[in-house]
This record gives C-alpha cells, structure tokens and sequence, in this order.
C-alpha cells in the first residue's frame, strides 16, 4: 500500500495534523469512553505513516481497538471514521485492516450513508480495497443488514451489487445479500438471464443456484426447474455469534441511553429467522411467487405506510401457515380476515402436538405452547380445534410444565356456556393444577378473571345482543365465589384480599356498564361472608377497595332497574342490601353490629355474641358503645386517618387565629360541641365526617366516600 501515498506529500504532512488534533476532540463521539478514543486516534494516525516512521507497533493498539468494540460498540461517529479507514488507501497492512473490519460492532443503528460508502468501495480498481477486504466487507453488510436505518439504501445499490458477481472472490457473499434484499421488482429478464449464463459457466456455483431459487420464488413460470437444480446455498448467517453480540451491545446502549429496552425492529416486515436450533418448530417463511404486476407482495412491505396504502393489493403468501410467526402476516389476516389461513394454521398445530404427545417428535410442550400463545394473541380467538388439544393434552400433562403458557392461552377460550366450558375443560385443569397450595388456587383464579375480562370485551364490542351472556356470567361469578372464600381461609393476606378484589372490580362492572347491561341482566353478587371478612381486614386500602366495589354493584343495580328496565333477582338484592346497611351502619350511622334496621343483618355475627361483646365494651368505661366502635373516629384502620385530619384542621386555625386548646380523641359529636366551647377548634359533626372522607379520598381511598355519597341520604358527594 506504500505506493499509494508519498510520506513528503503535503497533504500526508495535513493529516497527520488532523490526525493529531483528533486526540483533542472526535465530534459525535463524546460518549465514547477515553480509551475508546485513545485507540481509534492511535490507528487513526497509524494509517497515515508508513510501518518505519511510526516508532511504536500498530498491532498492539489494533488489538486494544477490537476488544473495546467488541465490548461497547462504536458509537456512529466512530464507525463511520473506521469506515473511511477500511474503504480507502492506508498505510495499514491486510491483517490490521481485516482485524478492524472484522470488529465493527455498531452500538447504533447503522445509517445508510455508510451502506452506500462501504458498496461504493468494492469493485475492481487500483484505489479499491483487496479483494480479501472487499469480500470481508461483504460479510458485515450481510450481518449488519437488520439494523441499518430502512432498506432503501441496500434497493439504490442493487445494480452495483449484482455486477459484482462476476468476481469469483466476492460472489458468495454478494448472493447472500442480494438473496437478503430481492423484491420482485429486481428479478427481470436480463438478470436472469445473467444468472443462467454466470451458472452455466461458473458449473453451477451454490451461491448462483441459492440466488436463483430466490428468484424462482418470484416467477416461478419463468425459471424453469432444471436451472435450479444442483446443490444451492442455503445462506446461512455467516457468524451467528458475531450478530448475537451486536444486539447485546445494542440493547445494552439503548439501556444506557434511558430508550426501549430492545432495539425497535421494523415490525412492518415480514419476519425472519434469525437462529437455528434442534428445538425451533419447522414453520415455512413468508414467500410469495404467485403475484402479478398489479399486486404487492408482503415482502416488499417495508414500512407502516406501505402496508396501509397497498392493504387491498396485497397477495398471500404461498404458505399461510406462517401466520404462526410472522406479525405482519398475522396483522394482514386480521384486517382481512381469511378462514382458509386460521384453519390451516390449526389443523398444522394440531398435528404437531399430536406427534409430540406420541413422542414421534423431538418438539417440547412448552414450544408448541409459546406458538399457540402467539398465535391466539395476535388472533384474538382460540378456535376450537386447538380447544381439542388442549383437553386432549390433559391427559399426559404433569401439571406443572408451561403451566402459566397453558392458563394465559385458555383466557382466549371464546363465550360459551359456562357449566359446559366447565365440566369440559375448565374443570380437568383445575384438578391438575390445584395441589392444595395457595400459589396454584391464586393462579386459577388470576385465570378467571383475565378470562372474565376478555368476554367482557368481547360483550362491549358487540353488536347484537348476546343472550347467553347473562347466565355465563352468573354461573361464572357463582364457581369463582367458592374459591375466593377457600383463599381467604387459606391464605389470608393482603397480597391475595388485592387479587380477590381485582376479580370483583370486574364483575362489579357486569352490573354498572351500561354497555355490558345490554347483555348481563343478573350476574351473582359477592357472597356476604367475603364483603365482611374483607371489610373488617387490618388494611385500610382493602376496606376502601370492598366499599368501591359495593359502590359499583348498587350504582349498576339503580341504573339497571331505572334506565334498563332489568329486573333483578330478589335472592341478590336481599342479599346485597344486607351488607351495604352493616357497611354504612358501622362506618356512618354507629349501629355497628346491628340487626335492627331494615335489611340490616348484623354483619352476621350471632346475637348472642353481639350481646357479650356490647357488656365487655360497657364494663371497660371507655365512654363508647360497640355501636360507635367501627365508625370513622374508633374504626381500627381509620381512626389514625380521623384524627390526622381533625390535627392538619387545628394546625391550620391556630396559626391563623390561635387555639386555647385541642382535641385529645377519638372524636364524637358531644366532644367537638365541648372543644368549641371551651376556646378549641368550631368544627360540626357532619363537616368532620365530610372532611375525614375526603382526607381519606386524597390518601387514596376514595372507596368510603363513593359508598356513602351514594348510600347516606344526607351525604351528598362533592
């Protein structure tokens, strides 16, 4: 390479200025670490000074390079300069330059100004790189071809790198590329021409032969079958751990940089594999060859925008079946809708887990599973034939292995009568899965309600009304009961009382959406032994929850029966009246505990029991009932809210106008007429109660206040 520049030159004798002055600053570079620039500047100025007049030896430093590419990356500024470095003449030798190319690990996503750089430099030419080079550079194209900023570059240069197959030293590696980035409006007559003659010659080349089967995919009529036969290369990725560590150092520069978490892959292409291994599941590429000059084909879908515009135009695929995998064909078949695909794509699924329960395959449950999750997330749906299976899989499943895969997949299971959804399916798999602990009885019931959430959906969305929908979720909310009063015995803990909750958060919606009345007219309340056992729990935030739940049933059951005109059930209302009297008598009326008033059940708790309870409370002189003791001021889990409220108030008013004395509490109606009169805080009963409901609304449980507005005739919600 010596002969390339002459060391007198002045523009040699600029560079090395240049190159020198880059150890003060490298634009775009400054969150490259200083050994980063140490070592770029140093091969840098290496590759403008012939072998004899640096002083000290390049390899090392070539070394440290590579090792600080390979472990961050290079930034874009870093990468474009090493670019300029390999593409253009240096005093560098081969095995430096090689070493350099074969550590370009971009950190980013690699712009196309670079693709054009790194084409524009191969070719035959006395200022060309080696060809040794040029095939290396090649290799990186073809591994750094999924994260390069869209492919439009790659489309520019097609030309380019079709007459590079000419040159038996660059033609593997230039067919794997053009297999990568071929459309259909690359394959005309001349290039095939081209191809046909160049394997003819060249004895058919695999490289040749790959190229042209890629071809044939397109027009398949034109090609015909004896020019494609003979051994072709499958293009491989030619180093899957060289492209494994560049999406590690890229996930970790995006991590760094506070971005996604992954690199954002264009999902408006059609999917490729991108490792193999004995475990992946044979599903077939999106190809398509059957299309005409008026069409699109999915692979020549590159962006969002193209697929909204040629929607309409686009042909299917030759094998729908990869519908299973690939997003963008999963999104095409969604938008347009095509029984043939989804039924196929069930009959293949259903023939590979027939092979693996026979163990005639090599594929394991939990990558059939992770398919079939896939595939009834994007669907929406789980047709019946893959239903089948899994009732068949029942019958070998140990219970434990793809467990939550298995859960997550059955709350896709389309409306249907519960009781026969129940005994059919629903049932089996409880009996595998519960084994007496709470961790598998909170699994079935997290499956239960995202089951109940999805049928809601699918009831909001609906057009007509669906019948069966009412009873489904009677029946539904009526097996769930039983299993929440089992959680609460079993594990009673704030962690499960939350779960219980999120399940009631649903179906108290079955009664107050306005659009779900349309379907459900009756679903099943609560069971009162749950409401109380959850209301009187040590957590606060679990009352609040319980009373935001009742709040919901009661606004649901007036809407119902004044706007819907449904008729509920009397065995719900009784019952649900019954525990929103002992609610707002503990916390509103201080009637804690009593039967008395209409539909008041006395949180059913024995007579008896509530009698020696109210004389122990008389026999300690505490001057409070056991009526008074749950309301807002004596309630265990409230009173510290009350009283925090009652001294924000005080400290507020004593420094505005001073206070001669303060409220020692628990607070009642005779005390705060006595605080008043004797120089304290002028403060009603009910503007006390008002003002503790709010306090505990802004600490986040807004739950009481929403019950009792609604409830309490005399409280009316702000």
């Amino acid at each position: 390479m010596s002969a390339f520049l002459d060391p007198n030159d002045v523009g040699l004798r600029e560079a090395r200025g240049q190159a020198s002055s880059r150890d003060q600053t490298v634009p775009g570079s400054l969150d490259a670490s200083p050994e980063m620039q140490e070592s770029l500047s140093g091969v840098l100025r290496a590759s403008k000074l012939p072998a004899k007049q640096r002083g000290t030896n390049i390899k090392p430093i070539v070394d440290q390079l590579g090792s600080l590419a390979y472990d961050q990356g290079l930034l874009p500024a870093d990468l474009s300069e090493l670019i300029d470095l390999v593409t253009a003449p240096s005093f560098l030798d081969q095995a430096s330059i090689a070493a350099v190319v074969r550590n370009l690990y971009p950190a980013t996503s690699v712009s196309g100004d670079l693709i054009i750089r790194v084409i524009g430099c191969l070719g035959h030419g006395k200022l060309k790189p080696s060809l040794a080079i040029q095939a290396a550079l090649l290799k990186w194209l073809i591994m750094i071809q999924h994260v390069v900023e869209g492919q439009n570059h790659f489309i520019r240069t097609y030309p380019v790198l079709f007459n590079l197959l000419d040159t038996a030293a660059l033609r593997t590696y230039a067919c794997h590329l053009l297999a990568l980035i071929t459309r259909r409006r690359h394959v005309r007559p001349h290039r095939i021409q081209a191809l046909l003659s160049l394997s003819r010659q060249t004895g058919n080349d695999p490289a040749l032969i790959g190229l042209l089967r890629v071809y044939k995919d397109y027009y398949p009529e034109i090609i015909v079958g004896d020019a494609t036969r003979g051994k072709a290369s499958a293009f491989n990725h030619p180093d899957t751990q060289w492209r494994e560590r560049v999406d590690e150092i890229q996930r970790a520069h995006a991590q760094r940089r506070a971005l996604r978490s992954e690199i954002p892959l264009d999902s408006f292409r059609v999917a490729r594999h991108r490792l193999k291994g004995p475990r992946d599941l044979t599903i077939p590429q999106v190809h398509t060859s059957h299309a005409t000059e008026n069409s699109i084909t999915l692979e020549e879908i590159e962006s969002v925008d193209g697929f909204v515009k040629n929607i309409e135009k686009i042909e299917l695929p030759n094998q729908l079946i990869a519908i299973l995998h690939d997003p963008l064909l999963q999104k095409l078949l969604f938008l347009r809708p095509q029984a043939q695909a989804h039924l196929r794509a069930c009959h293949w699924l259903s023939s590979y887990a027939q092979d693996m329960m026979a163990a005639d395959s090599e594929v394991h449950l939990a990558d059939i599973l992770n398919i079939l999750k896939s595939y009834v997330t994007a669907t929406k749906g789980l047709p019946p034939i893959l239903l089948a299976f899994l009732r068949e899989l029942i019958n070998t499943w140990d219970g434990i292995e793809g467990r939550e895969l298995i859960l997550d997949i059955l709350t896709y299971t389309p409306l249907a009568d519960f009781r026969e959804l129940l005994t059919d399916i629903f049932q089996l798999f409880e009996q595998r899965i519960l084994n007496g602990t709470p961790h598998s009885q909170l699994q079935i019931l997290e499956f239960y309600t995202s089951l109940l959430r999805r049928w809601m959906v699918h009831w909001v969305s609906s057009d007509k009304k669906l019948t069966e929908a009412s009873e489904t979720a009677a029946h539904l909310v009526t097996h769930v009961n039983s299993l929440c009063l089992t959680l609460m015995q079993t594990s009673p803990s704030m962690s499960t009382y939350g779960k219980i909750l999120d399940f009631y958060y649903q179906t108290s919606s079955l009664a107050s959406d306005i659009h779900l009345l349309t379907h459900t007219q009756a679903a099943a309340v609560p069971p009162a032994t749950l409401i109380y056992n959850l209301f009187f729990s040590p957590s606060p935030l679990t009352a609040s929850r319980v009373c935001s739940v009742v709040a919901k049933y009661k606004e649901g059951f007036q809407t119902a029966m004044a706007i819907a005109n449904i008729n509920h059930t009397p065995r719900h209302i009784p019952e649900f009246n019954g525990f929103l009297m002992d609610i707002c008598n503990c916390l509103w009326r201080q009637r804690a505990l009593s039967d008395e008033d209409a539909n008041a059940k006395g949180c059913i708790i024995p007579r008896p029991l509530v009698e020696d309870l109210s004389s122990y409370i008389t026999s300690l002189s505490m001057g409070g009932s056991l009526a008074s003791l749950f309301s807002l001021s004596y309630s265990p889990i409230f009173s510290l809210f009350a009283i925090s409220f009652l001294r924000q108030v005080e400290d507020q008013v004593e420094e505005q106008e001073g206070l001669d004395i303060k409220h020692a509490g628990p607070v009642t109606k005779a005390t705060l007429k006595t605080l008043a009169d004797r120089g304290g805080l002028n403060l009603s009963w009910d503007d006390y109660r008002r003002g503790v409901l709010s306090y505990l609304e802004n600490h986040g449980m807004d739950g009481v206040e929403h019950l009792l507005s609604i409830t309490i005739v005399t409280l009316r919600r702000k």
